[in-house]
């Protein structure tokens, strides 16, 4: 019996963890069932009357009353159904000077006349819940114009209070009881008992809606700014999602992740059906399987090769160039360790397969002398022939890119403009560097030189890419992106239609030594 491959195990091992991850996320949205008559009665099943009262102070345990303001007061709400009100925001001098600023929120019975603090802090069966206002970022006056000659002062690049522009507030409905000894334990830290021993409502701000584009920068002169705040109510499944995630960010971000890694992956989550969600995480999963055997087949290929016929060297030495921008562009970013990792990892390995192109003598710390064969060689003029023609519009296109963007955007530093340029161009135009293999290709009349099946599982991610082009926000010149690489893909394909392949040469990633002693058989 034909033993199973190491790709087959691991392949079924992550789809059925991938499955099982999937199941489990779905189980979130099936309602808890109170049977047994042991039950504990949700407080919004009677229909009672609720208001809003909405305080604001620069700290979160206000330490006197002249520290708090009095935002709104909504009687009556339908919790029912979504509602915004648009908030004037008294900005004191703490806030203005680089201090915090903390939203105070209270849900009580709509009996109650609500005119100041004292008035909801004593009353009963009032819920809770505060959260903050402002946010530490980068102030947007960091970078400048190089050619100006203005240098940046010192308190230009110091983090500085943003006021988010937009809150959401959800309330949990659709819910009639609990089973007493099973609450989830994600939200049993947010049940209160009233006085007739039901839980009272669970409210909780929604913490996906906290993106970086909401923050608005809270100046010295900023007395007065306005915030947009929403009521949505929210059914469980949704809210044990949310309080999941929360709690993974908070742990990523002891990780290393940023505020800026998490934001577009809360756009992932924020209003997103559940059947959509579980596609996009099942389509993520498989992006990551097909990477992962996209490099080990990619690395065995290599690994093998002694010859550098019918490959085209430029495009060797061109991605281990981009990956080196791309890593020193991560780096200037202050990017995730999360993220910087992966791209060093990935920067090695294109560094060790330049070694197949350039050798280096370490010990002389020189490059070796590379005698070719007539394949090689033959190889070689195809690749020079090739990039002559390119050279006539990359160049001009990455330079007239670069001086643009010097001309016309700010940046940090002299080498923030030169890094970004380089990182514009590999990212804008490194597709071009592709056609020389192409064009090998042609005149060759062969693609058995090509590692397929490395190449085949890269192909499947430019189609994932494709369908993450519309899941995800981003920008169009990145969207363009992902669909250039298919027209590349497509044209391999035609080529490997139009050139099949001999099976008794090399190929794909079948060793030399197999191919050796297959021939000493024949002898």
């Amino acid at each position: 019996m034909k033993r199973p491959s190491f790709t087959l195990i691991v392949s079924s091992l992550f789809f059925l963890y991938i499955s099982h991850s999937i199941w489990t996320l779905m189980k979130l949205f099936i309602p808890p069932t109170c049977d047994d008559g042991n039950c504990l009665y949700y407080y919004l099943q009677d229909k009672p009357k609720l208001q809003i009262a909405a305080f604001t102070s620069s700290r979160a345990t206000p330490s006197s009353i002249s520290d708090i303001d009095l935002i709104d007061v909504i009687k009556n709400i339908d919790y029912e159904e979504e509602f915004e009100r648009e908030w004037t925001l008294n900005i004191r001098d703490v806030t203005r000077r680089n201090g915090s600023l903390v939203l105070h929120l209270f849900v009580l019975p709509s009996q109650y006349d609500v005119k100041d603090w004292k008035d909801v802090t004593g009353a009963p069966n009032t819920v809770y819940t505060r959260c903050y206002l402002t946010k530490y970022q980068l102030s947007a006056t960091g970078s400048y114009q190089l050619l100006s000659g203005k240098t940046p002062t010192k308190t230009s690049l110091r983090t500085v209070s943003h006021l988010k522009n937009s809150i959401t507030l959800n309330m949990l409905t659709g819910l009639p009881s609990l089973q007493l000894n099973s609450v989830p334990g994600e939200i049993a830290h947010l049940i209160k008992l009233s006085g007739n021993d039901k839980f009272l409502p669970i409210v909780h701000f929604n913490f996906l809606n906290d993106r970086l584009r909401n923050l608005v920068e809270i100046t010295s002169n900023s007395t007065k700014m306005t915030t947009t705040f929403s009521y949505s109510p929210i059914s469980i499944g949704r809210l044990r999602l949310m309080l999941h995630i929360e709690s993974a960010f908070s742990s990523m971000k002891a990780l290393g992740f940023n505020d800026k890694d998490s934001d577009e992956v809360k756009g992932i989550f924020a209003d997103t059906h559940i059947y959509l969600l579980c596609a996009t995480i099942f389509i993520s999963s498989m992006h990551l399987l097909f990477d992962f055997l996209s490099l080990k087949n990619d690395v065995s290929f290599w690994r093998s090769r002694d010859s550098m016929e019918g490959l085209s060297s430029r495009t060797v030495m061109w991605r281990s160039f981009s990956q080196v921008v791309i890593f020193f562009y991560l780096l200037d970013e202050d990017t995730s360790l999360l993220i910087i990792i992966p791209s060093f990892g990935a920067t090695l390995i294109e560094l060790w397969k330049l070694q197949k192109v350039m050798p280096v003598d370490w010990k002389n710390f020189k490059l070796k002398e590379v005698t070719l064969n007539a394949a090689e060689q033959k190889t070689k003029e195809f690749d020079a022939e090739s990039m002559k023609y390119l050279s006539y519009i990359l160049y001009p296109l990455c330079l007239g890119a670069a001086i643009y963007s010097l001309v016309y955007e700010t940046h940090r530093s002299w080498y923030s403009w030169t890094i970004h340029s380089l990182v514009n161009g590999v990212y804008a135009f490194g597709f071009l560097f592709m056609l020389p293999q192409l064009f090998i290709n042609y005149r060759l009349k062969s693609v058995a030189h090509l590692p397929w099946r490395a190449f085949m599982y890269k192909a499947f991610n430019t189609f994932i890419d494709d369908v993450f082009a519309f899941i995800i926000t981003m920008p169009t010149a990145h969207r363009l992106a992902c669909f250039r690489d298919d027209v590349i893909f497509l044209i391999y394909l035609y080529q490997r239609w139009l050139y099949p392949v001999d099976k008794t040469r090399l190929a794909d990633d079948i060793a030399i030594d197999d191919s050796s002693s297959a021939e000493k058989k024949n002898k």
